[in-house]
């Protein structure tokens, strides 16, 4: 029972016995200790866990796991020992509590990291929670809360809007104000819950309410192309051409995301077939890598059976391609897609309002 009551006894002993001797888990970062637990955990432990990751953490983790060989039984033993840890002290502790969880993670997986999880399993704390009032009134009541606030405040409320209600707060706001509002929103990253707390508190006593409910948080260059995606033709063209002159470059990125390779499923057979004209037969090979089968057979279906025939074996038998390949190959049909367009070739509509 004593032995059980005083946990850090046995490895004193171990160092006593072996002075020498450095423990492997010592020597690694927090992303080689993970990378080391999802081998460990296998493709379907892994893969899960490796989705609710962001894209540079999965970037961090994938290189960190490419690089592990053997892992020792030892340090299987110390790293499953560190995090088990971790998790019965978060679920088992008297003290409890957000605060408690935080400072438990933060010993293991760092600042960061630790931040990103609580913002998923603790919504009672997280900026989303904090916006719903804001977001449960109609656009026109939001658009008067907000219409004295800085672009990058409207941005940051926008981003937890659906598509249609911002599109209906877009409509009400003057065009100099829509164009920064669309470049702070494409541009906006994740905000400390702090920030958005101090935010939304203000808002709500102007407002006079409360939040309860969770939501998502959606900014960034999605968020702003699917934001012009809902607005009318003539506004998002409008806002494009704007935003050409003051930020050519995140315009561009905004116009990649407006219209992606798979939303060529939305053209009629007419049009696709004008496209594909104007397309090299390898290009499209290479494009239909990474195509969905609904894509795939509907692209086959706008050329000749024979050219059909071709392309596909082509795709089938150039074998594995880099991802940057594939893209540029789409990019180059979408490109064509943007020219016709713009030469009033090709009518584009993806989920526009009122066309």
């Amino acid at each position: 029972m004593a032995a059980t009551q005083t946990p850090p006894a046995p490895p004193a002993e171990a160092e006593a016995d072996a002075p020498a001797e450095v423990s492997e888990a010592s020597q690694m970062t927090r992303i080689e200790k993970l990378a080391a637990l999802l081998t460990m955990l296998g493709t379907d432990g892994a893969v899960p866990i490796l989705k609710n990751l962001a894209e540079d953490e999965v970037e961090a983790i994938s290189v960190a796991m490419a690089k592990c060989n053997i892992i020792s039984k030892n340090l299987q033993d110390e790293i499953l020992r560190e995090f088990t840890d971790v998790a019965q002290r978060a679920r088992t502790s008297i003290v409890g509590g957000v605060d408690y969880t935080k400072s438990a993670l933060e010993g293991s997986v760092g600042r960061i990291r630790a931040s990103s999880i609580l913002s998923r399993v603790s919504p009672s704390r997280t900026p989303v929670a904090a916006m719903q009032h804001i977001a449960d009134m109609d656009a026109r009541q939001i658009f008067n809360l907000t219409k004295h606030e800085q672009p990058q405040t409207v941005a940051l409320i926008i981003s937890y809007l659906s598509p249609e209600k911002s599109a209906d707060l877009f409509t009400m706001m003057r065009p100099d104000t829509r164009e920064q509002v669309i470049e702070r929103l494409a541009t906006l990253s994740t905000i400390p819950v702090e920030v958005v707390e101090t935010i939304v508190a203000v808002l709500n006593r102007k407002a006079g309410g409360e939040c309860s409910r969770p939501l998502n948080q959606t900014g960034g260059l999605k968020t702003a192309a699917r934001m012009l995606n809902s607005l009318d033709k003539n506004v998002t063209k409008s806002i494009l051409f704007a935003l050409d002159e003051r930020n050519p470059e995140l315009s561009q990125s905004i116009r990649q995301k407006m219209f992606t390779f798979e939303d060529l499923t939305n053209l009629d057979v007419p049009a696709l077939q004008k496209v594909l004209r104007e397309v090299e037969m390898r290009d499209l090979a290479v494009a239909l890598k990474t195509a969905s089968d609904q894509l795939r057979n509907k692209l086959l279906g706008c050329i000749s059976k024979r050219a059909a025939e071709t392309v596909a074996e082509e795709s089938q038998f150039m074998g594995a391609l880099k991802l940057r390949d594939i893209e540029a190959s789409q990019m180059k049909i979408i490109e064509v897609v943007r020219r016709l367009e713009s030469e009033g070739e090709l009518e584009v509509n993806i989920g526009k309002k009122g066309d």
